[in-house]
Order: structure tokens, then C-alpha cells, then sequence
């Protein structure tokens, strides 16, 4: 039997898993990261700790699961998307990466936008917002230059540990479409984008497809992991395109719902030129020449682990979600929304945040936990609002991640969402998508789609509840309207919080 690896490096820690050639999980390992958060909008990692994790993981799995190590044969990456990550000539970190949650750069997106306009639109098929790469490097150029003057390559995040584990730089295609640095139409860097903000092109590293084979393990590394060091390493890619490749989003009118510490709508594109509206973004999948559309909810998951961490915080998650099951729709008159670190999609907004609305003497514990879930799933349905008003038809919608491991919130979704929900039987997300793509790498398969055939099985399908679609679809606009009412009250606020 061989094997493959598959990396998921996110934001709270990253995931290795093994792989056979059946599409069976052999086993897991993952190892947390910690985020440094010094000022409001702040969110910065060290890019050694995501190596030191990522190579302990990987090395936990080889030692806790019997499986010989000379039958491994390939490695992939998924990873967090924008973050920035700079390097000087002798390849040493400048400073903290700083993440895609980061919202510190909201000066530096008005300033891309007031110079290029729609010219932005045209070349990236974006819209400037704090969460992408561009407006990071025009912030260190401006508040850090003597950071600024000694950059030689910016990388991604997974890009940067899998250059420490070859020594060898790239990104791919799906990764650099993130970056507000790439050019959809050229499939390249823009010059142009390059020139008008003073970036020099050769900072910028070497694009290839996310199945490319890149090159193999250091010796010291393969020797510290407990693997071969002529193990294939492939590029991999950014890890909603993973999540995508993972659950099987790899042909036209396939939808998937990724809720991790930020939630994702991500619907297949066969093209590059759907008109998209409300902040939804356009990306390049990890599939050879296809995209995806995209909108995120930036605090959808840690919406979750932060009321539990408020709430109940030596409790399990299943303790924490029972009986969330029995509240009734609509959580007895209170909404909320998950907008703790800002918002993107639709309101690309850094300074607004999180409303309980309708808070009650009669509610408790329950009552709070429902309304998270439901705030969370109202504000991934704008995202879907936004597709079906751009002609797309969603009937159907694959769930991965925390969103997919209860039947209470599953169900919400169908409801909600007034779509089928799919749950499929083992949900690995990203990593799994890594792992796939080193498998057709690897030559086991001839696409992504037979790969899929083999490794991805639905096990279950939940349909919109007929009671409930219509006391949601009220409860959604009443949701809708909190956004514009409560934006100039946030931003009032901002000036009180803690700087």
C-alpha cells in the first residue's frame, strides 16, 4: 500500500493526516499555533512556530501510526490565504507574519482604491479589502521601512513552511490569486499593479499549478519527520481551494459551506468572468484552469469558540451546543451577529462588530448558543443571497468543518439556506484536498475527479424543514438590517476600545 501526506497549516494550528491509496485516513496529527494580537485589528504568528508544529505533527504521525515510512510518497499543502510573510537575502524572517484576519490596513485599501479604481477590479476581479496581502506590504512599506528596504521575497504562509522543509520557493496559482498582486486574465504577477505601488517584481516568488512537484525533503528535515528524503513534495494551495478540491467542488454548480474560524461560501467557476457584487470575491481554484467565487464571514467559527470561551470554557463544544436543538427558530427573539474582528462579505467593514439584539431577562444559556449558530448562518446566507442574485442556482451545498459535525446546525443550514445540505462521511477539508492532490501528483490518479470518486463519499442530506423556511426568511431581513443601523454606533465605539 503507498500513502500520501496531506498539510493543513490554519490559523489555530495545523493538521497532517495520512492517506492510502483506497482514500482511507490512516491517521491525524495536529499541533496548535498561538495568535499575537497586541492592538485591535492586530493578527500576527511567527512563521518558525508554524515549522516547528508542522514538522512535530508530521513526526507524530509517523510514530503513532504503523505505517512504513519508505511507502510514503508524496507530500501536499493547504493553507491560511494573504498572509504575509517577508524575507531578507539570507532567506531569514524580517518580522510576524501578519495574518488574513488582520484589519489594520484599511488607510492602505482606500489608497489602492482611490489610485486605481476599476482598473483594480479589471486586473485582479477584487476589490481592495484589508484582508489581502497588497495591503500589507503597502502598510510595512509605509510604517516599517527599515523592514521594507530589506525585503528580497514576500511568501504565503504554507509556502514559506514548505520552502523550509525543500528550500526551495514557489507559490501557486490559487495562493497568489489572494494576494491583489496577480493578474487573473496574464495568469502572472502584475507589472502593472507592481509599478504603481513602488513593489519590485522579484519579490514576488515563482508561480506554479498546485499538483507541480516542487522538489524533496531537506535530509536534517526528512531525518527529524522519519521519512525518506526522496519523498515528492508538491506545491499545494490555498486552503479554501483545498477545502473546494477536498469535498469534491470541482465542477459547475457545485457549492460548498466551510466553517472554520472564518466561514466560507465558495461556488465552482468554469469561468473568470461572472459579475460579482457585495464584496464576493473571484479566486483560481487548485483544479488546472477553473475559479471559484467566494464570499467569507470572518468570524464564523471563532463566533463559536469565543461565546464558549465567554461562556463555558472547560466545557466539550458537545456539551457546550445541548440543547441548542430545542430552542425554536429564531433563538425566543434574539439575533446576533458574528462581526468580532470586522466584516468582509457583503459589508467590507473593519470597525464594525458584534450585536446581541433583543437580549431578554427570560433567556439563558441555550438561548445564546442558538443565536450564535443562526448569527453565523445568516451572515454565510448573504453570501448566498449574492450568488442567486447573480444568476447562479444553489440547490445543493456540500458542508465541511465545524458547521458539518452537528445535526442541529446542519439542519439550520438547510433551512436557512432553503437548500439541501450534504454531509459527507469522513470531512477533512483542506487537508484532505492536500493530500488529493499529491495522490494525482503522484500519478495514482489522472484528475482531481477520479481522485474524488475514490476518496469523497456523501453519507447523509439534510432538506430545508418547510416550518422553519419561512420564519427564517423573516428572521433574515430583520438580521439584514441590523448592519445599517448599528455601523455608526460601532464606529463611535471605536474610539473607546483599548488601544
Amino acid at each position: 500500500m503507498k500513502y500520501v501526506m496531506g498539510v493543513d497549516l490554519g490559523t489555530s494550528g495545523v493538521k497532517v493526516i495520512l492517506v492510502d491509496e483506497t482514500g482511507k485516513v490512516c491517521g491525524e496529527s495536529s499541533q496548535p499555533f498561538q495568535l499575537i494580537q497586541e492592538k485591535p485589528g492586530y493578527c500576527e504568528q511567527h512563521p518558525d512556530d508554524w515549522v516547528k508544529q508542522t514538522v512535530a505533527a508530521m513526526r507524530e504521525l509517523v510514530e503513532t501510526y504503523p505505517v512504513p515510512a519508505k511507502h510514503v510518497e508524496g507530500i501536499s499543502f493547504s493553507g491560511q490565504m494573504h498572509g504575509l510573510v517577508l524575507l531578507d537575502e539570507s532567506r531569514q524572517v524580517l518580522r510576524r507574519a501578519i495574518l488574513w484576519n488582520d484589519t489594520r490596513t484599511t488607510a492602505q485599501c482606500h489608497d489602492i482604491t482611490n489610485k486605481l479604481g476599476k482598473r483594480l477590479q479589471e486586473i485582479t476581479k477584487n476589490d481592495a479589502l484589508e484582508g489581502f496581502t497588497l495591503p500589507k506590504l503597502l502598510w510595512v512599506k509605509e510604517h516599517e521601512p527599515h523592514i521594507d528596504q530589506n525585503i528580497d521575497v514576500f511568501l504565503l504562509p504554507k509556502d514559506y513552511v514548505r520552502f523550509r522543509l525543500t528550500g526551495l520557493l514557489h507559490t501557486d496559482y490559487s495562493d497568489a490569486a489572494g494576494t491583489l498582486l496577480f493578474d487573473i486574465e496574464k495568469q502572472s504577477w502584475s507589472e502593472e499593479l507592481c509599478r504603481q505601488f513602488d513593489i519590485p517584481p522579484h519579490i514576488c516568488p515563482p508561480i506554479v499549478s498546485s499538483e507541480a512537484e516542487v522538489g524533496t525533503l531537506l535530509p536534517q528535515v526528512a531525518r527529524e519527520i522519519g521519512i525518506p528524503a526522496k519523498v515528492k513534495v508538491f506545491a499545494g494551495g490555498a486552503d479554501n481551494a483545498c477545502g473546494a478540491v477536498g469535498a469534491g467542488i470541482l465542477s459547475s454548480g457545485q457549492t460548498l459551506c466551510s466553517i472554520g474560524t472564518s466561514g466560507v461560501i465558495l461556488s465552482y467557476e468554469a469561468q473568470r468572468d461572472r459579475a460579482l457584487q457585495g464584496h464576493l470575491h473571484l479566486f483560481q481554484h487548485a483544479k488546472k484552469d477553473a475559479f471559484y467565487t467566494m464570499g467569507v464571514t470572518l468570524s464564523a467559527g471563532y463566533s463559536l469558540d469565543w461565546a464558549k470561551s465567554v461562556l463555558a470554557p472547560h466545557e466539550s463544544f458537545q456539551t457546550f451546543l445541548q440543547g441548542a436543538e430545542h430552542v425554536p427558530p429564531g433563538a425566543d427573539g434574539l439575533l446576533f451577529t458574528p462581526y468580532l474582528v470586522g466584516e468582509r462579505t457583503p459589508y467590507a467593514d473593519s470597525t464594525i462588530r458584534g450585536s446581541f439584539v433583543g437580549l431578554d431577562s427570560r433567556h439563558e444559556r441555550v438561548h445564546l448558543v442558538r443565536s450564535v449558530l443562526e448569527g453565523i448562518t445568516f451572515s454565510l446566507n448573504e453570501s448566498i443571497a449574492l450568488f442567486r442574485q447573480a444568476g447562479k442556482r444553489i440547490d445543493s451545498i456540500v458542508s465541511i468543518g465545524g458547521g458539518a459535525k452537528s445535526d442541529t446546525w446542519l439542519q439550520m443550514q438547510a433551512d436557512i439556506f432553503q437548500a439541501e445540505i450534504i454531509q459527507l462521511e469522513h470531512e477533512q477539508g483542506p487537508a484532505l484536498g492536500a493530500a488529493m492532490l499529491a495522490a494525482v501528483g503522484c500519478g495514482w490518479f489522472e484528475s482531481l475527479e477520479d481522485c474524488a470518486m475514490r476518496f469523497i463519499h456523501p453519507v447523509g442530506a439534510y432538506s430545508p424543514n418547510e416550518q422553519h423556511v419561512d420564519r427564517y426568511a423573516d428572521l433574515f431581513r430583520l438580521y439584514q438590517s441590523i448592519y445599517a443601523k448599528t455601523k455608526d454606533i460601532h464606529a463611535d465605539l471605536s474610539r473607546f476600545r483599548e488601544k
